[in-house]
């Protein structure tokens, strides 16, 4: 899957005019200087205070930014090569095209965040060693865009978050949410926007999709064992070829089946 930086900066200025979920605060300009003393200053029950921080294309590679308080924070196109943000609270933050290889989001709250065009890869094709990691991260009412094929999302909580595509300007090319190959088991989908949403040949088992919204969504291939449907507006999804033993609430009359 080719995805240059230059592609993902199109993306992000695309994506820009769809409104963000809270208002970003106006946070004051950080260097990494201020960063690096905003982390030296935590302490145990005490994490790094960077809520409403301008961090906006700064370098933050390799940086231990675990448990910081990042709430509504700028980091656009911020570098975060590396980086640890474990348990990270991100809610309401900005990370449209930020670059975030190998960056770890194990049980980071990104609620309410917007998660758009981010940059993956160093190179032409993405490289499953660059991969960054959500395992267990929260976006629940964020609003998500970009590619994420063959992420590690296990149990990631995207309850009533927005990952629909964006409609407006398809000559460049549909802009959505493509999860395909992701490992997403027991993910919680619940009331979430999947309209046109990629999740080709993705593991979904014991994923909760209650109540989703599912037009055109394609779960091609997509292991789907356990997945609950029930509610679900699965108008037009594909799912063609993929796994459905003991799913509950999906019609067999609901999209393209085996």
């Amino acid at each position: 899957m080719r995805f240059t930086i230059k592609k993902a900066a199109l993306l992000a200025a695309l994506f820009w005019g769809v409104a963000h979920p809270l208002p970003l605060a106006a946070g004051e300009a950080m260097d990494v200087a201020s960063v690096r003393a905003a982390l030296q200053a935590a302490g145990p029950g005490h994490p790094a205070n960077l809520a409403g921080a301008k961090l906006d294309r700064l370098d933050l590679s390799g940086f231990n930014l675990s448990g910081a308080d990042l709430r509504g924070a700028s980091l656009y196109a911020t570098k975060l090569e590396g980086a640890n943000l474990t348990g990270a609270d991100l809610s309401g933050a900005n990370l449209t095209l930020a670059w975030v290889i190998r960056a770890n989001f194990t049980k980071a709250n990104l609620s309410h965040a917007v998660v758009a065009a981010m940059v993956v890869s160093s190179g032409m094709e993405t490289n499953p060693a660059e991969a960054p990691i959500f395992t267990g991260a929260n976006f629940s009412f964020a609003r998500v865009q970009g590619h994420f094929a063959g992420f590690d999302f296990r149990g990631a909580n995207f309850f009533h978050a927005n990952l629909a595509a964006d409609m407006r300007n398809q000559s460049m090319g549909l802009i959505r949410a493509d999860f395909s190959g992701a490992l997403l088991d027991h993910a919680n989908f619940a009331e979430a926007d999947l309209g046109r949403a990629l999740f080709r040949f993705a593991k979904l088992r014991g994923a909760d999709l209650r109540g989703a919204k599912l037009l055109r969504a394609d779960f091609t291939g997509a292991d789907l064992t356990g997945a609950d449907f029930t509610g679900a507006d699965t108008t037009e999804a594909d799912f063609s070829q993929a796994v459905l033993k003991d799913t509950k609430g999906l019609p067999e009359t609901s999209g393209k089946m085996p």
